[in-house]
């Protein structure tokens, strides 16, 4: 798999060898089990009944759980009751994670969030995003065949289901391998639409997931095919989105693909990007910086573009009181700016001193 995570160039003798902003960990948190209340709570007598035998004898517990995922042994009632439990059970302990897929319950949750019945999907796709919070469980739960089912939950499952199935495929998307096999899957125009059309913590999720299977490189083209420029810059031009800082990461990551950079001048995001520099957060000013100069690497007509959007006064502005990264991303995109065709070949492509 190729795996393409920063950019680079010579400009005037200096070397921008990364144009991504490594600071995202802040910005990108790992989508954690699924938040209590989401899901009809078990009777108090009933929780605590299950949490005195998983305290006493889980191992007992849990292959007792697993036996009743069993479609031809159990009904739906007592499948979902099983999965629940399984959830509930996962959601806290790493410990519990490791006993519940090796006591094979791994197969039969994928069969669940195949179901028709929508709740019982929900749990199914639940369960599996617990399990896959423990790495050991990663590769058995992608070799056992959760990624396309997944990928059909967050096409038609309900908004709990979508949000989960979006966690659930970025912990998968951790293991390098199966980066690929998501976006094959038909996974990013899916999470492109969620980050379009979600609530809040379903943008959040999306824009985290995307975000991961983006530093494969076939998986950037997916996204920008897809129309994934379109919410982002929507999202970075609402300061109180609270998603731009993840917006402008995710861009900041496709600008490698050369299809970026007219999908992202066609929805607007020259402006968006300029106003960043000027009024944003620090760390949104470098970013919006970084995306700049890979839009204006080699094109006179984004520079001119960029220019003519008012950029020189903000970026003057950071170069005297930005942290020391973003001073020189500013200065050498000023230079861009000032003399357009420098470093520009007459082509349209990198001259020798690029």
């Amino acid at each position: 798999m190729e795996s393409d995570n920063s950019a680079g160039f010579t400009y005037l003798g200096r070397n921008f060898s990364n144009l991504s902003v490594n600071d995202h960990s802040s910005a990108f948190s790992d989508c954690n089990s699924d938040r209590s209340g989401e899901f009809p709570s078990a009777s108090s007598e009933s929780r605590r009944l299950l949490l005195s035998c998983a305290s006493d004898n889980s191992d007992d517990l849990i292959r007792h759980l697993v036996a009743h995922l069993d479609s031809s042994s159990s009904s739906v009632d007592e499948q979902k009751q099983a999965a629940m439990e399984i959830r509930l059970l996962s959601k806290n302990k790493p410990e519990n994670r490791i006993k519940i897929a090796n006591a094979g319950a791994v197969k039969p949750l994928i069969s669940l969030i195949s179901s028709s019945d929508p709740q019982l999907q929900e749990y199914g796709v639940t369960a599996i995003l617990n399990l896959s919070l423990c790495d050991e469980n990663k590769d058995l739960i992608a070799s056992s065949g959760a990624i396309k089912p997944l990928v059909r939950a967050l096409k038609m499952g309900t908004p709990t289901a979508k949000e989960n199935a979006a966690c659930a495929l970025l912990r998968l998307s951790q293991v390098e391998d199966n980066k690929v096999a998501i976006g094959r899957s038909g996974a990013i125009p899916l999470l492109v639409s969620l980050l379009e059309t979600g609530g809040f913590r379903a943008k959040k999720d999306a824009s985290t997931a995307l975000y991961s299977l983006c530093s494969a490189k076939e998986n950037k083209l997916r996204a920008v095919q897809a129309g994934i420029m379109k919410p982002l810059v929507e999202l970075m031009a609402d300061f109180g989105s609270n998603m731009v800082d993840k917006s402008a990461f995710v861009m900041s990551l496709l600008m490698s693909v050369p299809e970026s950079k007219p999908a992202l001048v066609e929805e607007g995001g020259v402006p968006v990007l300029v106003e960043i520099v000027e009024v944003g957060t620090q760390r949104q000013k470098e970013i919006a910086v970084s995306i700049l100069l890979q839009l204006c690497e080699e094109s006179v007509v984004y520079r001119t573009m960029v220019a003519r959007e008012g950029a020189i006064p903000p970026l003057v502005a950071l170069t005297q009181a930005g942290t020391s990264r973003a001073k020189q991303k500013a200065e050498a995109l000023i230079e861009f700016l000032r003399q357009p065709r420098s470093g520009v070949s007459s082509n349209g492509g990198r001259s020798s001193q690029l």
